[in-house]
Formats: C-alpha cells, sequence, structure tokens
C-alpha cells in the first residue's frame, strides 16, 4: 500500500510485527497521527472502501480523554485499547504524536497484549 508518513522500513517492520502476533486473524494496519493516516495492510479478502477518516479523529480523541482521564488512577498508566465489535476487534496503540490500530478477527488477550508491546517499541523507535 502507498504510505507517506513513515519511511517504508518503519512501516513494514509494523506491519511485519501485527502479521507475526495476530496470524491471519489481522484484517488492517493503519498509522496515524492527529492529522494524517496511512492504511499500512489490507487483507485480500475485505473491502477496500473503508472511511477512515472517522476512525481517525475518534481514536486520537479517545486516546486523549483515556489517558487523561485514567492518569494518576490505582489502575496505573494507560497502555493500549482494544475495541470489540460484532465482526472483530480493534487494537490501538498510541503515544503522544503518532498511533497504530489493528483490526482483527479474534485473539487471545496474551496476543493482544504482546503486539501492543511491540508496535510500542516500534514507535519509539521511528
Amino acid at each position: 500500500m502507498q504510505n507517506t508518513l513513515l519511511s517504508a522500513d518503519t512501516a513494514d517492520v509494523i506491519v511485519r510485527t501485527c502479521r507475526t502476533a495476530m496470524g491471519d486473524s489481522l484484517r488492517s494496519v493503519t498509522y496515524f497521527t492527529r492529522d494524517d493516516f496511512d492504511q499500512l495492510y489490507l487483507r485480500d479478502d475485505l473491502e477496500q472502501d473503508a472511511d477512515l477518516t472517522g476512525f481517525i479523529g475518534n481514536e486520537w480523541r479517545s486516546f486523549k480523554t483515556t489517558r487523561e482521564a485514567y492518569r494518576g488512577s490505582e489502575l496505573g498508566d494507560y497502555k493500549y485499547t482494544i475495541r470489540t465489535f460484532e465482526n472483530g476487534f480493534l487494537l490501538r496503540v498510541t503515544t503522544d504524536r503518532e498511533g497504530v490500530f489493528a483490526t482483527t478477527d479474534g485473539l487471545t488477550i496474551q496476543a493482544f497484549d504482546n503486539v501492543a508491546t511491540a508496535i510500542r517499541k516500534v514507535l519509539g523507535e521511528a
């Protein structure tokens, strides 16, 4: 897929990280900032007409709201979000300036944790 926000190497590492942890369950991978996004991967059997602009705005605002709402709570620091839908799941991993969301069919919590940790490491190095 065409990518303009990340180097090709970094985009490839993010997609490989998600593919390794999520396997054939991976549906899509999208890198985003507050103002823009690149869809890095979309599984072949899915339609390519999703309006990601609304998703990005929601995920960015939601990250900021969630992080601030729970800051200093006994739960500890915010790490990542898993959203559950009728046809799959969305994993969002976000830093102060960028994020990745990956959509998937079913996975275990451990698999979500593994991929979130790996993505956060890639974003920290990018």
